[in-house]
């Protein structure tokens, strides 16, 4: 692979070594996809299909260590990032024109605590996803209207669903996320830990993290 044109945050365009990208795809064990790979035009979709954009750089991530390896990629070299959960996302911001792609679809993990009346789910989940392992235990939880629909955004940007007037919003019944800050740190956000930043998620959407897992 040559050097990577990419844009930053400024938007400005930048050449990132060959050898900067290699090491990011030694770290991280999720694929790095761009625009020379086979499965660049399926990977970078996303479902509103008038955002035609075209990431640089899509990061598949596979778990959380992949997260934290894209987010120090991107502030390393000052790039201009989108996070694309369940790809859902109207107005397009899951993806960004030649910048960095943080793709957490293929983390779509799902647990149910049968005990505590929870759900664990990771941040590529679709409610689809949750509602398929949580109705096995006689449970449902606030979400959307639309299966397709990823709980990330619908959740940090508030969650309207069809359990809303009895049970309220999806982020009144968010127990807590792990979350990784800019800085690359991976931290548990609820009512007692970091609540602050918890605060702020509840319908800040995507501006403060990569939320990794919701509860």
């Amino acid at each position: 692979m040559s050097s990577l044109s990419i844009t930053t945050l400024t938007g400005d365009q930048i050449q990132v070594d060959a050898q900067a990208v290699a090491d990011l795809q030694t770290a991280v064990r999720g694929p790095l996809v761009t625009a020379d790979s086979p499965d660049y035009d399926e990977v970078r979709q996303i479902w509103n299909g008038m955002h035609n954009k075209r990431p640089a750089l899509i990061v598949r991530c596979s778990g959380v260590a992949d997260v934290i390896e894209a987010v120090n990629f991107a502030r390393t070299h000052g790039l201009l990032t989108a996070v694309r959960g369940g790809g859902h996302n109207v107005a397009g911001t899951g993806s960004c024109e030649g910048g960095l792609m943080i793709d957490l679809s293929l983390m779509r993990g799902v647990r149910v605590d049968r005990e505590k009346c929870t759900v664990h789910a990771q941040g590529g989940a679709t409610w689809g996803d949750v509602d398929r392992e949580t109705q096995v235990f006689g449970l449902a939880t606030p979400g959307g209207v639309v299966s397709t629909t990823g709980i990330a955004g619908l959740t940090l940007g508030g969650g309207l669903g069809w359990l809303r007037r009895k049970h309220g919003l999806s982020i009144d019944n968010l127990v807590s996320v792990d979350i990784v800050t800019a800085d690359g740190e991976c931290r548990t956000a609820s009512e007692s830990q970091h609540s602050d930043l918890f605060w702020a998620i509840r319908g800040g959407g995507g501006n403060f993290g990569v939320v990794t897992s919701f509860e």
